[in-house]
């Protein structure tokens, strides 16, 4: 979480700007707010680093994915291929536009295949949500041509990856939108906020009206501007959007960083040969936020993740049980366990979601075998010395029960 390990006086200037003028809403009050527009700086800032034409920021990451799709027509009895290693809130978007998701097989790379996408397009398909997870890229190349083939959409979910590239072009300017997090937990947070870009111009329109009630934002009178069409309320705050733009002045430093931390870890980590490390599409566009790599088994995986708690480690995850990130464990969804009616109740779906691992035995094997390392900018150089020293010590536990030659 770099965001919130280098929280100081920059955010909190920003955000006292906010208060010395009392607007705190992201639209109108010219006069009022003495120059302060929060949210439009922050969007700049996003555009300009990811180097996007257009940016956009909303309440969350969650709304981005929701506007992106939006704007790009998505809705109801359409199929959107999406992958069963993410956050939920990728598959959430989908449901609630009336949307149908399909669940494809990732690779090694951790994100969706070329191939397990091909193998889920139907008639129906409308787009593939590529979520580029654990801060490091898809095989774009592939999976560009596969939607071109078959003309379908490409929307990135690059929630965690901002920061992150392929040959040199940003996450989230590989599809027709792209959309990143500014949760609590990401490498540049508002708390809660989100931002979507791209480099059509109409989407952008698109996604700018549907975020705040259909409201086209011409001219300063907020109550004699047009409704182009219907929307919903997604929009930022000048609060959340002063943080982000205070952190977005650090990203750089962040990802330099983590790349210099995870190769330490990654140093530490290659004496071990039972040790397979995520398949990179292109090192120098790691954002570094995760070390993330398989052991031969899961019988392995768990056995390390116990010598973990002998040690004493923090910040690792082991996804095959993880609540949120893995399909596994959504009950809530594989039942459709919700508040209101949807139309998913009601939907033909091309796979039955209770027997929704026999439909990506691949993705469950990988799983199985995953344990990611959360890569962190404010250790100091003791502490990520004893952090490697620990990590050593598991693996050479796990390395003598399997009586194996580190």
């Amino acid at each position: 979480m770099p965001g919130i390990e280098f929280f100081g006086e920059e955010e909190r200037r920003e955000v006292m700007d906010v208060l010395e003028t009392g607007v705190m809403f992201r639209y109108n009050h010219d006069a009022e707010r003495k120059g302060h527009w929060k949210a439009r700086d922050f969007e700049k800032s996003v555009a300009d680093f990811v180097g996007a034409k257009y940016a956009h920021a909303v309440s969350n990451g969650s709304a981005a994915v929701v506007c992106a799709l939006a704007a790009c027509g998505v809705g109801y009895n359409d199929e959107v291929i999406v992958p069963p290693f993410t956050f939920i809130a990728t598959v959430e978007a989908v449901l609630w536009l009336g949307a149908i998701p399909v669940f494809a097989e990732i690779d090694e790379t951790l994100n969706l295949s070329p191939e397990g996408i091909k193998a889920c397009i139907t008639p129906k398909t409308k787009a593939v949500l590529l979520v580029q997870m654990c801060g490091a890229m898809a095989k774009m190349d592939e999976i560009v041509k596969v939607c071109q083939d078959n003309n379908v959409m490409l929307i990135e979910d690059t929630a965690q990856a901002l920061g992150a590239s392929y040959k040199g072009k940003s996450a989230g300017l590989w599809g027709r939108m792209g959309c990143y997090s500014f949760d609590f937990f990401k490498i540049t947070t508002c708390g809660e906020g989100g931002v979507l870009v791209t480099n059509d111009e109409q989407l952008y329109k698109n996604a700018d009206v549907f975020s705040d009630h259909g409201h086209d934002h011409i001219g300063n009178n907020r109550g004699m501007e047009k409704h182009p069409a219907l929307g919903i309320n997604f929009r930022i705050g000048e609060f959340n959007a002063a943080v982000g733009l205070a952190q977005m002045r650090k990203i750089k430093q962040f990802i330099e960083i983590q790349r210099k931390n995870k190769a330490t870890l990654v140093n530490t980590l290659s004496k071990f040969p039972f040790i397979q490390f995520r398949q990179m599409t292109d090192e120098a566009g790691d954002s570094a936020t995760f070390l993330s790599f398989f052991m031969p088994d899961e019988a392995t995986a768990r056995l390390a993740v116990e010598e973990f708690k002998a040690q004493n480690l923090d910040s690792y995850a082991y996804w095959f049980d993880n609540n949120y990130h893995y399909i596994k464990n959504w009950d809530h969804l594989i039942s459709l366990t919700s508040v209101n009616p949807m139309p998913i109740h009601h939907q033909e779906k091309p796979q039955d979601w209770s027997k929704i691992r026999s439909y990506i035995p691949k993705t469950d094997n990988l799983i199985s075998r995953l344990i990611s390392l959360q890569v962190k900018v404010g250790w100091t150089d003791e502490q990520l010395t004893e952090r490697c020293q620990k990590l050593s010590n598991a693996f050479e536990a796990v390395a003598k029960k399997l009586s194996v030659t580190a």
